[in-house]
């Protein structure tokens, strides 16, 4: 009996046995599914967060106070460095002439306000930022109604203001459209003049719960309280980031009176925020789709052994004529580990196709356009298939080689 007639064989076996066979391909493929689903679903995200910051066409940097970082500091000097005052953001705006690149400056005016619109309000727990025009931009946000700011409303220093989602939707009702409303905040009346698109809290971003005010008109609001001021930067040009990151050091320290040989009093640092969160939620979720498939699989193995050492019990007699007709142990081994293989890629390979059907689903229904098809997870899964089928059946192989021939053909 040679390889070939074989696989014939545990073809046949499986067709013989079909209703117990798609039973035990079924749990297999439940557990390929669960593993191809969650790490499709995660490289959909992957790679639509990937375009989006694609679509902005800018790689960013921000130059920070040294107590940037430290919110309870309140703006205090860090070892007797001062933070960054007004008047060196502006300065180095106006200098700051790097081919290709925008700048925005910001401060976080208050953690704390309430926005009121008649009788409607938010929780005193609001996020403000005043910010100039660009802030928008550099900072991935699209919006979903209205405008941006014009730069005679930063320059003047207008009573306008973007809502966060969460707070239009405290504020206004579901239909009701927000914009050129007046709406109350931190004393003052603002016309409302955009809303920002959803973002969700994806590794603590809290801007639907904020509003962004023009900068000039945040320190008005803000009088004599110490605020920590950002800048953003973005380059259009990926290889030019460490040139503008660069020149903007250069150009800061001497705004800063930072003398030669002396460290920064300043932070500068590319933004790789959201890449760092979105690895370690990926990472999370790969893992978890790796433990569910695991233990599925782990109990699929189980059920498959089982079922062929059934399978050798119930075809004893098989295997002794076999033997007696000269197929050696070897061949008896192949007969039903190609058995099990075959069974654990039949379950493979429906898992396969439902894995990225739930995967695509899933991203669909969080609003992720695109179709994944990952071809490395589906070649992974049926390598697993094949491997899972190799452990649990080279056992009850095992076992059917070694029966007696003269016992088995008794056997009945």
């Amino acid at each position: 009996m040679n390889l070939l007639e074989n696989i014939r064989e545990g073809l046949r076996s499986v067709q013989a046995n079909l209703l117990r066979s798609v039973l035990t391909a079924l749990i297999v493929a439940i557990g390929i599914t669960s593993l191809v689903g969650i790490l499709t679903a995660v490289d959909g995200i992957r790679y639509s967060v990937n375009d989006s910051l694609a679509d902005l066409g800018v790689n960013t940097f921000r130059i920070n106070s040294l107590t940037f970082r430290n919110f309870l500091d309140q703006g205090r000097a860090q070892r007797g460095i001062p933070p960054l005052k007004y008047k060196e953001v502006s300065r180095f705006e106006e200098v700051y002439q790097f081919a290709g690149a925008i700048t925005s400056l910001s401060a976080n005016i208050t953690f704390n306000a309430e926005a009121k619109f008649h009788s409607e309000k938010t929780f005193p727990n609001v996020w403000v930022v005043g910010a100039t025009e660009e802030y928008v931009v550099l900072e991935g946000h699209s919006l979903e109604v209205g405008r941006n700011f014009s730069s005679l409303e930063v320059q003047y220093g207008a009573q306008v203001v973007i809502l966060g989602k969460k707070v239009k939707d405290a504020l206004f009702k579901k239909n009701e459209d927000p914009l050129d409303h007046e709406i109350t905040l931190m004393g003052g009346k603002y016309k409302v003049i955009g809303v920002l698109e959803e973002k969700g809290s994806l590794g603590g971003d809290e801007s639907d719960n904020s509003m962004i005010i023009p900068l000039i008109t945040g320190l008005r609001r803000a009088g004599n309280q110490q605020l920590l001021y950002k800048i953003n930067v973005g380059v259009d040009q990926p290889e030019e980031l460490e040139r503008a990151m660069g020149e903007a050091t250069g150009i800061m320290r001497q705004i800063r009176h930072d003398k030669p040989g002396r460290q920064n009093s300043f932070e500068i640092a590319k933004s790789e925020t959201m890449a760092e969160r979105l690895g370690e939620i990926t990472g999370v979720l790969r893992i978890g789709g790796f433990g569910v498939g695991f233990i599925t699989l782990l109990g699929a193995s189980i059920a498959l052994m089982n079922i062929m050492l059934v399978s050798v019990t119930e075809r004893t007699h098989e295997v002794g004529v076999r033997k007696a007709l000269g197929a050696t142990p070897l061949r008896i081994r192949q007969q039903f580990l190609i058995e099990a293989i075959v069974i654990c890629v039949m379950g493979g390979l429906a898992g396969v196709i439902f894995g990225i059907l739930v995967g695509n689903l899933f991203s669909r229904i969080i609003g992720i356009e695109g179709y994944v098809l990952p071809w490395i997870w589906i070649v992974i899964g049926l390598v697993v298939c094949v491997v899972v089928g190799l452990l649990s059946g080279y056992y009850p192989a095992k076992k059917a080689s070694r029966l007696d021939p003269i016992e088995s053909l008794r056997f009945e």
